[in-house]
């Protein structure tokens, strides 16, 4: 009877026959494993950012077993542990960070949440998509804009843009769903100047089993009255 010798897939032969140590199969193999190294190499820089729970912030508001936590960051203190060396606030654009708490027995869709900063004589602005941050144009001072201020021109500058770093994004608001006994939390961006009495007005949350709204939220921004 014959014998049978068996090749162990790792042998030379075994790759060579099936075509595995074939080079124009093992340069996107390796390219896959170096992008893969790479990631994980940057997302371990990047500097951890972790909000306490919306109860633990004064600016907040809480109805029926929800609660929405708002802060304003405007100085470099404030604002280095999320945004590192860029402050965006001093290239005009005031971010606010948003908590939710969700101690309902009912999950909920913020897929439809809309969030305005309402100034102290009533104006409103509307806030700016995070990937449309990076689009503003130079490093122009909040306080020239008492009032909001108007619509982002669009300019693409070779120039290095701080509000292009990836934490503008990366720090965004972006939770769709919020189970029952849960958080979440994010920043939203508005081309607007701080003043004392201004609130964040926030609408289109819904209960996600049957689509009814919820009421809206209006989180005063003043820390005692700051």
């Amino acid at each position: 009877m014959m014998a049978l010798t068996l090749k162990p897939l790792g042998s030379r032969e075994f790759g060579s026959r099936h075509g595995l140590c074939h080079p124009a199969l093992r340069r996107p193999a390796l390219i896959v494993l170096l992008s893969i190294a790479a990631a994980f190499a940057v997302e371990k820089e990047r500097p951890k950012f972790t909000p306490g729970p919306a109860s633990s912030y004064p600016t907040r508001q809480t109805i029926s077993g929800v609660t929405v936590a708002a802060v304003p960051l405007r100085s470099d203190e404030e604002t280095e542990p999320a945004f590192g060396k860029v402050n965006p606030y001093k290239h005009g654009v005031l971010p606010v960070l948003v908590v939710i708490q969700n101690d309902s027995k009912q999950a909920i869709a913020l897929d439809g949440i809309k969030v305005e900063f309402v100034l102290p004589d009533h104006d409103r602005v509307d806030a700016t998509p995070a990937a449309d941050v990076k689009h503003i144009s130079g490093p122009t001072p909040p306080d020239a804009y008492p009032k909001p201020a108007p619509p982002i021109p669009v300019h693409l500058s070779r120039n290095k843009n701080p509000l292009g770093e990836w934490e503008i994004e990366g720090r965004a608001f972006a939770a769709r769903m919020l189970a029952p006994r849960d958080s979440a939390s994010g920043f939203f961006y508005f081309r607007a100047t701080w003043q004392s009495g201004s609130t964040l007005y926030l609408t289109g949350l819904r209960e996600a089993s049957t689509g009814e709204d919820l009421f809206y939220f209006e989180v005063p921004l003043d820390k005692g009255g700051e």
